[in-house]
């Protein structure tokens, strides 16, 4: 880790510096939750990014949303498939303007340079890159871009060192570095060798209790197990719906993508798939299950703590995020290793009576939004003042 600079931010009205939002690319996802609470902290900020696409455009309705070459064809088509290019264009710039800057980034947004001497760059890091460092292998098994896997991984074979190394030079460019989680902090010890902060993501955890049901809150008024999210080798969907299968065990998987055949064939009877589920459907879903199943590492996992504010206990893999959040005999249970036989165990013997709803739901109160505005702005107000 570089020896840090003497340099003090004089910044001429500490409470109202002139600030910037840095992210990857707005595609949507869990990280992108973070940049849009950070818009809310800070309104008049512009959020500077690689890509944007309509969605995400919609969905930051009002925000100054500024990208550049990479948003035209044939870039536009291309993006995921270009990190140099991301590199580049981030790398140049120029962000002279502003008192503070704020990268949120699992990928190449941290690499920004060009600003003041004076200025305060805190980056908030989601992971070190998952495709450089901590997925490589996952990523030239499954790169996720169908016909195009092949050139992505000749790709990263033949790109990995050099990427590597300007990398993790870029993590030395921020002032400080915020870990979304425990896990996430050890790996930028490990990885970029810097120290960091854990403030963990923004959940709204007031959409899974505002409506809650006095019923609810009691574990004999529910039934089954619950999972949700994409479906892609990574998320593990396929231990689930073999464990439950083979345990004979009700399981409701909420969501669509690349696994869903797949996951259809390996199912058994008692496997019910839902593909078109509103927010508001989710909502009752989680509200109604015996506990949530999260069985594979995660950086943070925010479907899991939204399952928590339902006052549902989540059965996670023992990796990761989760270990920020699963309490064993409180909020949830661990499976020890990532297999079939490991997650039967413990659905076979688990206990839904042991639980208490209403606990599980204040502890998923650690991880809301009210909680990740505080700690970023009082983290932000302190590093300006320092």
């Amino acid at each position: 880790m570089p020896k840090s600079s003497n340099i003090k931010y004089q910044i001429s009205n500490i409470r109202s510096p002139k600030v910037a939002i840095i992210h990857d690319w707005l595609v949507g996802g869990g990280a992108e939750r973070v940049v849009y609470e950070l818009h809310k902290i800070y309104p008049d900020a512009p959020i500077y990014t690689a890509f944007c696409n309509k969605k995400s455009r919609e969905y930051f309705k009002g925000a100054d949303i500024r990208t550049g070459f990479m948003q035209k064809f044939p870039f536009s088509k291309l993006y995921k498939f270009l990190p140099i290019f991301r590199e580049l264009w981030f790398e140049r710039l120029d962000l002279t303007d502003y008192d503070l800057i704020i990268s949120s980034s699992g990928a190449e947004a941290k690499g920004i340079k060009n600003i003041r001497p004076s200025a305060l760059h805190i980056n908030y890091c989601h992971s070190p890159t998952h495709y450089y460092w901590i997925r490589y292998y996952e990523y030239l098994q499954n790169p996720g871009f169908g016909i195009f896997d092949p050139i992505a991984r000749i790709g990263l074979k033949l790109l990995i060192e050099k990427r590597q190394k300007w990398d993790y030079r870029a993590a030395q460019r921020p002032k400080y570095m915020i870990a979304n989680s425990s896990c996430v902090k050890d790996r930028i010890e490990e990885i970029y060798n810097r120290e960091s902060t854990v403030i963990h993501p923004p959940v709204d955890t007031h959409r899974f209790t505002s409506k809650m049901e006095d019923g609810k809150w009691k574990m004999e008024n529910r039934s089954g197990f619950v999972i949700a999210g994409r479906q892609t080798p990574y998320k593990r969907i396929d231990l689930a719906v073999e464990a439950c299968t083979k345990a004979g065990l009700p399981l409701t998987v909420i969501g669509n993508g690349p696994d869903h055949k797949k996951l259809k064939k390996i199912a058994g009877p008692t496997i019910t798939f839902l593909t078109n589920v509103s927010d508001k459907e989710i909502v009752k879903h989680f509200q109604n299950a015996k506990a949530f199943i999260f069985p594979n590492e995660d950086d943070f996992g925010i479907t899991p703590v939204e399952a928590m504010s339902a006052g549902t206990p989540v059965i996670a893999l023992k990796a990761g995020g989760a270990l920020d959040y699963v309490i064993p005999g409180k909020t949830g249970e661990f499976f020890e290793k990532q297999t079939v036989e490991a997650l039967v165990e413990i659905l076979e013997n688990f206990d839904p009576s042991k639980y208490n709803p209403k606990t599980i739901s204040t502890h998923a109160e650690n991880f809301s939004v009210e909680k990740f505005h505080k700690n970023i702005t009082d983290f932000v107000t302190a590093k300006l003042r320092s």
